[in-house]
């Protein structure tokens, strides 16, 4: 049985966890959000603030999972502490990778010819990738800070949207490469980019469903999007 001032060091650290995981979030979410703004205009600029970025996430990252070996070692935390410091451990690879497909889109921005926003306008599925994708990192991340496990329970349905999303605009790029009106190289650019931003979705799934397991200690199941089609909203996946 822990003493109090043992569960005051415990609580202690928890909140500073906590602290630092929104910061994480917010950093992470940040990210991509000005990422995507050399979607519509190339910019050294917005390009290399990605960059600081992407090396503050990992930095903090790496603090994050120090503190969490840590609290773990020092103070054998158990029940719903346990699980809330091993869920920010498993979310801080997926906070840092979401970082760092940012990094590489902004990156693929600033190889786009110039006239380039003019194809990301004629590619209306790419556009809606990005804002549902961002519109799902901000739903995870505001799920973690309040231990919301309802907020983000049905997560995996608006990736089943992005996924849509991404097929229709991989077949909008091969059809207007086949026409020759879009240029082979800045087509699959394109490509990677509706690629990383299904795999931002990927990871806020994978960030919602350490929600629900925080929260609540229940594990969502996996689920193929044909079943889930079938069975409705409530029904979780794993990418």
């Amino acid at each position: 049985m822990p003493t109090a001032a043992e569960r005051k060091a415990l609580t202690k650290g928890l909140m500073k966890l906590n602290e630092n995981m929104m910061t994480l979030a917010e950093l992470s979410e940040l990210a991509i959000r000005t990422a995507v703004k050399g979607l519509a205009g190339p910019s050294q600029t917005v390009a290399d603030e990605v960059f600081t970025l992407d090396q503050e996430v990992y930095a903090l990252q790496t603090e994050i999972e120090t503190s969490c070996g840590d609290l773990i070692a020092l103070h054998a935390p158990v029940a719903r502490d346990l699980r809330r410091i091993t869920t920010s451990l498993k979310m801080t690879t997926d906070l840092d990778r979401i970082g760092r497909y940012a990094k590489d889109i902004a990156e693929i921005s600033l190889q786009l010819p110039p006239g380039g926003e003019t194809w990301y306008a004629k590619l209306p599925g790419l556009a809606k990738m990005v804002e549902h994708t961002i519109e799902m990192v901000d739903t995870v991340t505001d799920a973690f800070v309040r231990q919301d496990a309802e907020a983000v329970r049905d997560i995996a349905v608006v990736d089943d949207t992005v996924d849509e999303l991404f097929e229709d605009t991989f077949n909008a790029i091969i059809r207007f490469m086949k026409e020759d009106t879009l240029d082979e190289e800045v087509g699959a650019r394109y490509l990677l980019v509706g690629r990383y931003l299904e795999r931002i979705a990927d990871h806020a799934v994978n960030i919602g469903e350490r929600v629900v397991y925080m929260v609540t200690g229940e594990r969502l199941p996996r689920v193929r999007f044909a079943d889930r089609q079938s069975r409705g909203p409530r029904a979780g996946k794993r990418p």
